[in-house]
């Protein structure tokens, strides 16, 4: 068993990586201002949603892998690290070509840095998910405390319902998985 801060840098990093590509797309890259003679000018703000609408999307992928990172072990932990290895790419490339044809006109400085935010994101959670897909199967799983456990071999004794019934007879029997209103 590996020490636990590869485990807890690559939740954070997929966490962190997730909210910085959603918060970042939902900025405004782009302002383009059309004059008009007599009339106000034409302001049309684009975001990064509307822009790349998939970086969300794949951000959405990071967040929601980096909760089941939590859940899962073994071989499908390191198999959910190359999907969110692959969801943080592509919300690099995403930010990278939605950025790359757009003109920011009015949008100043915000033009160039919430694409790039974006794309910080997307290695973040990149490098999550490579981390999960390297280390995923050395890292501790969640406990066995809840999980179901064999009936018992010997069949429970029947309640009588002739007397009234304790409750905790009543929570024991159903801590054994027999049905206590049958």
């Amino acid at each position: 068993m590996t020490s636990r801060r590869p485990y807890l840098m690559s939740l954070l990093a997929c966490l962190a990586g997730a909210g910085l590509a959603i918060y970042g797309a939902t900025r405004t890259w782009s302002v383009l201002v059309v004059e008009r003679p007599g009339l106000s000018d034409l302001r049309t703000a684009r975001t990064g949603a509307e822009v790349a609408p998939w970086a969300i999307g794949l951000a959405l992928v990071g967040l929601a892998g980096a909760g089941a990172l939590l859940a899962t072990s073994g071989r499908l932990r390191r198999g959910l690290g190359v999907l969110l290895a692959l969801a943080g790419a592509g919300i690099a490339v995403s930010a990278i070509i939605g950025r790359a044809g757009l003109e920011t006109g009015d949008a100043g400085a915000g033009g160039t840095l919430w694409p790039i935010v974006c794309a910080a994101g997307g290695v973040a959670v990149a490098w999550g998910g490579l981390t999960a897909a390297r280390l995923g199967h050395l890292w501790p799983a969640m406990s066995a405390r809840y999980e179901r456990k064999p009936a018992a071999v010997a069949p429970a004794a029947p309640i009588d319902t002739n007397k009234p019934v304790e409750s905790r007879t009543a929570w024991d029997s159903l801590d054994r998985g027999d049905d206590p209103t049958v």
